[in-house]
C-alpha cells in the first residue's frame, strides 16, 4: 500500500505529465493556496524534471483576500487587477505556456463579504482577462484545475470530524477520485481517457439536435448548437498537445445553441460560487435566457453571479455524466464544483468552451453571439444528474431515443 507521500508524489506527477503534459521550455503559472504548499511544491519537482523551463507559484489567502475585499475601496475593487498581472496572462498566451489552478479554499470563505463588493471583483476580473479567458477555451494555454485540502474545505465535507482527520478524509478521496491510489496511476489515467472518447465517438456520429432532461423539479429542453462537436477525456491545444483541464474528469461535453434553451431545472447539488454556498435552486429559461431564479439558501449570492453580465443568463455548456461513477459513488458531497461536477450531470452558465464548436476559434466575440455561441465573462457550472434523471436525445427529423435512464447511460 502506498504511503501518503508516495499518493501525493503519484498525484503531483499526474498534473504535470497527464494534465498539463508540459512540453521541454514550456513556462507554468501556479495559483495555490498556502495550505497546499506540499501539494505544490511536488508539482514544481515534476514540472522542472519534464523540461519546465520555470515555474512561478502565486500563493493565495482567503483571509488576507476577504480582508481586502472588506476594506478596499469601490473604486480599487472596480479595478481589481493590476497591468502587472495582465501582462503575465499575456505573456502566456503568447508563448503557449501552462497554468494551474490548486482548488481547496473554504467554500464559504466569503460569507460575511456584501454579494455588490463581490461582484466588482468578479466583474472586474472577467472583463480583463477576456483576452486570456479565450486563450485556455481556445487551447492556445494548456490549463488545469486539481483540488488540495485546506482545513475550511475539509471541515466544510466532513463536519463531524476534528481538522486534522477531515483533513486526512478529504485526501484520502481526492486520491481515489484521480486515481492517485492506484499501482499504475498514469496508465489507469490512460484507459479512463479511452473510455471517455468511445462515448464522444459516439455522440459525435449521432448528430443530435435537442436533449430533453425530466428528473425532480426538472423539466428542460435543450437545443445543442448546430455545429456542436462533444469532447471528453482530454482536450487538444492549437499547438498539438493534449492535456486534460479537470483532474478528475468524468465529463463529455459540448454547446448548446445560446436561445434554444427551454423550462425549468433544479439543483442536486451545493454550488460554491463567489466564496459562497447556493443550494436547492432552481433556473428557469424561455428562449434561452434565465427569467426566474428561485433558491433555499444563497439566494442573493446566485443573483450576483447572474448580475456579471448579459451573458451569464444564458448556458453555455451542457455535460453528461453518469450517475453511477466513482465519485457519485463515494457518497460524498465535495462542496467543489471540481469534484461535484464529476460527480453528476451538469450544465454551466455563462461562456461556452468555444473548442466544442467547429470553427469558432477563428470567430470574433460579436461573431460567435451571432452564431448562437453564448459569450460571457463567467463560466460557472451547476449539478442537475441524480438517480432519477431521464434524458431523451431527440434527431433532426424527430425521432427520439433514451440517451440516460436512472441517472445512466441508457446506450
Amino acid at each position: 500500500m502506498k504511503t501518503f507521500g508516495e499518493k501525493v508524489d503519484a498525484y503531483a506527477e499526474l498534473v504535470v505529465k497527464i494534465g498539463l503534459n508540459i512540453q521541454e521550455g514550456q513556462r507554468l503559472v501556479i495559483n495555490s493556496p498556502i495550505e497546499a504548499a506540499v501539494f505544490t511544491r511536488k508539482v514544481t519537482e515534476h514540472a522542472y524534471a519534464n523540461g519546465c523551463k520555470r515555474v512561478f507559484v502565486e500563493w493565495t489567502d482567503t483571509v488576507t483576500n476577504r480582508i481586502h475585499l472588506n476594506n478596499a475601496s469601490e473604486e480599487v475593487l472596480k479595478d481589481n487587477l493590476p497591468q502587472w498581472d495582465l501582462d503575465k496572462y499575456d505573456s502566456l498566451i503568447e508563448n503557449h505556456d501552462c497554468y494551474l489552478m490548486v482548488t481547496g479554499s473554504d467554500p464559504s470563505a466569503y460569507k460575511d463579504v456584501a454579494p455588490e463588493r463581490l461582484l466588482l471583483v468578479q466583474q472586474n476580473s472577467g472583463e480583463r482577462l477576456q483576452a486570456f479567458s479565450k486563450a485556455r477555451l481556445n487551447g492556445e494555454v494548456p490549463w488545469v484545475i486539481a483540488g488540495a485540502p485546506t482545513a475550511g474545505w475539509a471541515k466544510s465535507v466532513f463536519p463531524e470530524k476534528n481538522e486534522n482527520d477531515a483533513i486526512a478524509a478529504l485526501w484520502d478521496a481526492i486520491f481515489q477520485t484521480v486515481r492517485a491510489d492506484q499501482e499504475d496511476p498514469v496508465s489507469a489515467w490512460e484507459e479512463h481517457g479511452e473510455t471517455l472518447k468511445e462515448k464522444v465517438t459516439y455522440l459525435n456520429e449521432q448528430r443530435f439536435k435537442t436533449l430533453h432532461y425530466k428528473s425532480e423539479g426538472t423539466d428542460l429542453s435543450i437545443d445543442l448548437h448546430p455545429d456542436h462537436t462533444w469532447i471528453g477525456g482530454g482536450h487538444h491545444s492549437t499547438f498539438g498537445t493534449s492535456y486534460i483541464p479537470n483532474l478528475p474528469t468524468e465529463e463529455v461535453f459540448t454547446t448548446p445553441l445560446k436561445n434554444g434553451v427551454n423550462g425549468t431545472v433544479k439543483s442536486k447539488k451545493p454550488l460554491s460560487a463567489m466564496g459562497n454556498l447556493i443550494e436547492n435552486f432552481s433556473l428557469t429559461f424561455k428562449e434561452g435566457k434565465v427569467v426566474d431564479v428561485q433558491a433555499e439558501k444563497g439566494y442573493e449570492t446566485l443573483k450576483q453571479l447572474l448580475n456579471i453580465d448579459e451573458g451569464m443568463n444564458y448556458l453555455g455548456e451542457v455535460a453528461l455524466v453518469p450517475h453511477d461513477s466513482p465519485i457519485s459513488n463515494s457518497g460524498i458531497i465535495f462542496n467543489n464544483t471540481l469534484y461535484d461536477e464529476n460527480a453528476s450531470c451538469h450544465l454551466a452558465i455563462g461562456t461556452a468552451i468555444t473548442m466544442t464548436v467547429a470553427g469558432a476559434e477563428k470567430l470574433s466575440k460579436e461573431e460567435l453571439v451571432e452564431k448562437g455561441i453564448n459569450q460571457s465573462n463567467g463560466h460557472t457550472d451547476f449539478m442537475i444528474g441524480s438517480a432519477d434523471l431521464t434524458i431523451e436525445a431527440e434527431y433532426q427529423d424527430g425521432k427520439r431515443i433514451p440517451l440516460f435512464r436512472d441517472g445512466n447511460w441508457a446506450i
